[in-house]
């Protein structure tokens, strides 16, 4: 059966034509516009966070309402609420869903005048109306963000209509100036209302339209020149979140199984030369997204290669309960990963201690790695080499951890993310310790640092036969540069990159992120 999903205006299913009777829960049919919306596994413990008030029993609520959802998704042959113990998820291949449709159409070239301006109308219908959970603040900064995307779609429909040649001048100047209105701050919206008023010969009008847009631009200090008119932008601009997301949509998490029965969560983007990184501790696949450390590398690495990435068992996506962390099942769990996507010749990166898993990696499978990139890596863990004080030091840390990891207060976890990344304002700084809790447990904090300690890959560095780029932050204040650079002496032929940070996570917005792009981009290239 063909099942059609309306968000925009009343939110309505229907099954080959005729509309399905939807759960009088509100709660529910939030659910189900979020997993539709949203279509990649979810942890049940974070549904429960952000639909339920967690004092109550949730996790009954959860199951009663994803009972009432299955029953409208799933035919007897086709499953599309996929549920397990631990992990929620929505298979919408075969699902119309009206917002959806919308971006494909506005991602073709060519589209009728026609089609934009019904689109148009659609768009000013509510998104998602009567579906808030004014209570539920997580779902509440979901739906708003979702309707901001709405607003962002309406400027691209304007853009189009504003320039369209099929559209009359006086028709594109009435589309111009709503562009502009919806949009006061884009240099683009207000260039292209001058050049609609220059076509129809304003004259009279034009010039205090020009000094009317100059001082609002000049206010806000945004670069704007009102007297370069020119030819219509060919390519349109997206915005780095816009950009993201749509990257984020093509992505489809898959699950493959390690020997010792642990699955791990992987995700492939992009297309070109295969690039694989490694896992790294505090990884997950959904929300590293929204994230501002790794979104912005994400996307530059996505857009000329075939990205993959996969969270290590014990975090993210990946199972947590395990009985078994230790740098044996790093390994193989990469090796797991790269056989289930059936890639070969890539590239291996490594960042953090998914560096000492690439190297070994590396030595025992050379004919498969094409290049390996390290970044703030290093070859010997906490415990090798290190003074009792140093030991003591370490383990007061973990024991901390046990009883402060995932806590309301984030002050114990602050003591890591102030080290990973020093430079971090008030709000990355309050994004990361939240992320930090998202990815793992208590337990599993504690058993990754343990195992963190115990890494020891000096004696491999010679073994290293692929060509080798090491790159560290020279601030860095979790793994010194130093140790950067000993890894790159001891690998045969190895490149050091030193970069102006003082993170050991790079921040999507300093400079040194996008040097790191472009290091990556160039080493890639010689080979």
């Amino acid at each position: 059966m063909g099942i059609s999903v309306q968000m925009l205006g009343d939110f309505l299913v229907t099954r080959d034509g005729s509309p399905v009777n939807l759960p009088p829960s509100k709660i529910t049919r939030a659910l189900l516009a979020f997993l539709l919306l949203a279509a990649r596994p979810h942890r049940r413990d974070r549904l429960c966070e952000i639909f339920w008030e967690l004092p109550d029993d949730p996790r009954a609520s959860l199951r009663w309402s994803l009972s009432k959802i299955r029953s409208i998704v799933n035919d007897s042959d086709k499953e599309r609420l996929i549920a397990d113990r631990e992990r929620v998820s929505m298979d919408t291949e075969d699902v119309a869903i009206d917002i959806a449709q919308i971006a494909l159409t506005l991602d073709s070239p060519k589209v009728l005048a026609s089609e934009l301006e019904a689109i148009y109308r659609q768009l000013q219908e509510p998104f998602l109306d009567g579906v808030d959970l004014p209570d539920q603040e997580l779902f509440q900064q979901w739906l708003l963000s979702e309707r901001q995307e709405i607003v962002q779609l309406r400027g691209r429909v304007l853009s189009r209509l504003a320039s369209h040649p099929w559209v009359s001048l006086p028709d594109q100047l009435v589309w111009a100036r709503r562009w502009e209105e919806l949009e006061p701050f884009n240099p683009n919206a207000a260039t292209q209302l001058l050049r609609v008023m220059a076509s129809l010969g304003m004259d009279s009008e034009i010039e205090h339209e020009r000094s009317r847009l100059a001082n609002r631009f000049r206010k806000a200090g945004i670069a704007w020149s009102p007297s370069k008119l020119g030819e219509p932008e060919v390519q349109e601009v997206v915005d780095d979140r816009a950009r993201g997301r749509k990257l984020l949509t093509q992505q489809k998490v898959e699950f493959c199984t390690a020997d010792d029965g642990v699955r791990i969560a992987y995700a492939k983007m992009g297309e070109g030369l295969p690039i694989v990184k490694a896992a790294n501790w505090l990884s997950h696949l959904e929300h590293d997204w929204d994230s501002p450390i790794w979104s912005p590398l994400f996307r530059e690495l996505s857009v000329d290669h075939q990205f993959i990435r996969y969270d290590e068992r014990g975090n993210g996506l990946s199972d947590w309960e395990v009985d078994n962390i230790s740098f044996e099942s790093f390994v193989t769990d990469l090796e797991t990963v790269v056989d289930a996507c059936g890639v070969d010749n890539f590239t291996l990166l490594g960042i953090s201690q998914g560096a000492a898993v690439s190297i070994e990696y590396a030595v025992r499978h050379p004919s498969r790695v094409r290049q390996l990139i390290l970044f703030g890596g290093y070859h010997a863990g906490w415990r090798i080499g290190a003074s009792e004080a140093t030991v003591r030091e370490r383990e007061a840390v973990m024991t901390l951890t046990e009883t402060g990891w995932g806590q309301d207060n984030p002050a114990y976890r602050q003591i890591f993310s102030s080290t990973f990344m020093p430079s971090a304002n008030a709000s990355e700084l309050a994004w990361f310790n939240e992320f930090q809790r998202l990815t793992t447990s208590p337990e599993n904090a504690v058993r990754f640092l343990s195992v963190f300690g115990s890494i020891d890959v000096r004696e491999k560095l010679k073994e290293v036969t692929v060509p080798t780029l090491v790159i560290h932050s020279l601030g860095d204040q979790r793994i010194p540069v130093q140790t950067g650079c000993e890894i790159a002496s001891a690998i045969p032929g190895a490149r050091f990159v030193g970069l102006n940070s003082d993170g050991h996570l790079l921040l999507g917005r300093e400079p040194a992120s996008q040097v790191f792009v472009e290091e990556v981009r160039q080493f890639i290239s010689r080979y």
